[in-house]
């Protein structure tokens, strides 16, 4: 004798189980979207991390830094111990998001996070002015940022874009700067960010020195433009 099926005997047994079968592909479903949604969320929280905010206070007394040979560097993302390797690589190597360099207290290059400026290696340049209260941004970017020689920062740079990762010394390829280490040590000596100078010998000469330098470049660079 045939019988009658449970889903004829009562429809809503027919519902009943499609909704409980379906209840563990819901579950399944929403656990993938959470999931997915996660790692979207992480994904933008290390897109973020790795942005380089500069501004004014990115920038400090150079003594706080970590002098390298005759200049000195930061990270400010934190990562110190990979700009200081880069910085110290015998053959060169490229320095990491976040990285500070600095000759004197006025002008310093960031680097940025990756692709902000392929040409320039992700570095960005900025001319700034110091005093005791801290520091101010007057010009950034490229190629509108200049030494106080009027010579523009990155093309300086440039001839050291590798295998040194743009970062200028004695022996990386840039043109020679005007000023000897005596005056860019006794600027960093007397960085006003810092408090009171720490001279050594020598240094009041090459300051005076350096000062006419740069009142004779300005000097003879407003004649060239009456011309």
């Amino acid at each position: 004798m045939p019988t009658t099926s449970p889903a004829l005997q009562n429809p809503n047994w027919l519902l009943k189980t499609g909704r409980a079968l379906r209840t563990p592909t819901r579950l399944m479903a929403t656990a993938m979207v959470l999931s997915l949604g996660l790692a979207a969320v992480s994904q933008a929280a290390d897109t973020a991390s790795a942005l380089v905010k500069v501004d004014d206070a990115s920038f400090k007394c150079m003594r706080q830094m970590t002098p390298v040979r005759h200049f000195y560097v930061d990270n400010l993302l934190g990562d110190i111990s990979a700009t200081l390797a880069a910085a110290n690589a015998p053959k060169g190597a490229l320095y990491p998001t976040g990285s500070v360099v600095q000759l004197v207290p006025t002008e310093a290059m960031v680097k940025r996070e990756p692709g902000f400026s392929p040409a320039t290696g992700d570095w960005e340049f900025f001319e700034l002015d110091v005093n005791d209260q801290g520091s101010k941004i007057g010009k950034r970017g490229f190629a509108e940022v200049n030494n106080r020689f009027g010579k523009n920062c990155f093309a300086c740079h440039a001839p050291a874009r590798e295998p040194w990762d743009f970062v200028c010394e004695s022996n990386h390829g840039c043109e020679p700067i005007p000023i000897d280490h005596k005056m860019t040590g006794a600027l960093q000596r007397s960085d006003p960010r810092c408090g009171p100078a720490v001279p050594e010998d020598g240094d009041f000469m090459a300051l005076f020195k350096l000062r006419a330098m740069v009142t004779i470049g300005a000097t003879l660079g407003w004649f060239k433009s009456l011309f």
